[in-house]
């Protein structure tokens, strides 16, 4: 079920100095899908049942974990991460927690999806993270409450049994449970705190909703578009390009190293499904003395087509947005972004709509993933 072996036990107190020196992590097979709880796609934590000592809402925020040693309120040391009182148990004669007893958050997913890998992070927490942690799933249509999702006629699949966690640590577990998923239930056994969550894996949206939306951003993450592979991934990551909303700051989009030969760099994209692209728009928002010279675009369809150019080879403007209305529109699955020589994009967006086989397809897929 683990990603790698098991992180285990307390970490060293923080002596001083950088507090990620100690920090254990390792590489995990997972973590180039998308972040599903990512809260730039809407994710949140709706519900725990104790915050006593930080805040839920710490689970999700993008940036790693900060620890400041000096940092402390009325009820505490001020952590960067959700963490709950101390449990007991029931009186002098029992004075420990129940094996049951545990603490609980309910996560709503940014967009639903098939979950590969849980990145469960006690980053900065060295005595006071859980003992064990466990994950379950549900998919419940809407917007629901906490109180139905915890209504007992909604059905949870266990994604991660109980196991065991290290503190300052970051524990990643691979998931292989096929089914579309949009909420979690993240356990810690019996109390304590967790830095970050982070859940990796596979867009499925709704296609009735896209249906009715008609034409859409065909390569959008909240749409099911995906980055495939990049040339270049030194200063962020590609995926960057296909967030929602407009890039809000430089590396919120898509920066590459300087080249020093005569080549360029390139993202491949997959899109939702097989599509006909009319309208491109391609940003550098933030991007002003390092932005790409110029752009070209390259469509195929199918993992075997040919490439095709769509949009020659076009000059960009820094900090500016770029839009293009194709000639004819372009049958894809997929698509290339050159840029040349080197630098960034902040976004792409591909407008257009689902093939008649891509609609079919989608819908196919949702029913088999339970949807």
């Amino acid at each position: 079920m683990t990603a790698t072996a098991r992180f285990t036990g307390d970490a060293n107190p923080y002596g001083g100095g950088d507090p990620y020196a100690d920090y254990r992590t390792a590489d995990f097979p997972f973590t180039d899908l998308v972040d599903l709880a990512d809260r730039r796609l809407g994710a949140g934590v709706i519900a725990a049942n104790d915050e006593f000592f930080a805040e839920r809402e710490n689970l999700l925020k993008p940036e790693p974990a900060e620890f400041d040693p000096e940092r402390f309120g009325h009820k505490g040391k001020i952590m960067d991460g959700w963490e709950t009182r101390r449990r007991r148990g029931a009186s002098a004669d029992v004075p420990h927690p129940g094996d049951e007893d545990h603490d609980w958050a309910l996560v709503r997913l940014g967009v639903p999806g098939v979950v590969r890998g849980i990145v469960v992070d006690t980053a900065h927490f060295r005595g006071n993270y859980p003992q064990a942690v466990s994950v379950e799933a549900a998919c419940v249509p809407g917007s629901p409450s906490p109180a139905e999702l915890l209504a007992p006629e909604v059905k949870w699949t266990t994604l991660v049994p109980r196991t065991a966690v290290g503190g300052h640590a970051a524990n990643g577990f691979v998931v292989g449970a096929g089914q579309r998923v949009t909420h979690l239930r993240v356990n810690q056994h019996p109390d304590g705190g967790i830095a970050r969550l982070r859940v990796y894996g596979e867009v499925t949206p709704d296609p009735d909703w896209l249906a009715a939306l008609g034409t859409f951003d065909l390569v959008a993450l909240e749409n099911g578009g995906t980055v495939e592979d990049a040339s270049d991934r030194f200063y962020s990551p590609a995926t960057n390009t296909i967030q929602p909303g407009r890039s809000r700051k430089m590396d919120d989009g898509w920066e590459t190293r300087r080249r020093r030969d005569r080549g360029n760099d390139w993202i491949r994209y997959r899109l939702v499904e097989q599509a006909e692209i009319r309208a491109v728009e391609i940003d550098t928002a933030y991007l002003k003395g390092n932005s790409a010279g110029w752009a070209s675009l390259f469509a195929r369809d199918g993992e075997s087509g040919e490439w095709t150019e769509v949009l020659p080879r076009t000059r960009l403007q820094p900090d500016t947005d770029h839009r293009f209305v194709l000639p004819e529109a372009a049958l894809a699955t997929h698509v290339r972004i050159d840029i040349f020589p080197d630098g960034g994009i902040s976004r792409l967006r591909l407008f257009g709509s689902p093939t008649e086989q891509g609609a079919a397809r989608l819908a196919a897929r949702h029913r088999e993933l339970g949807g």
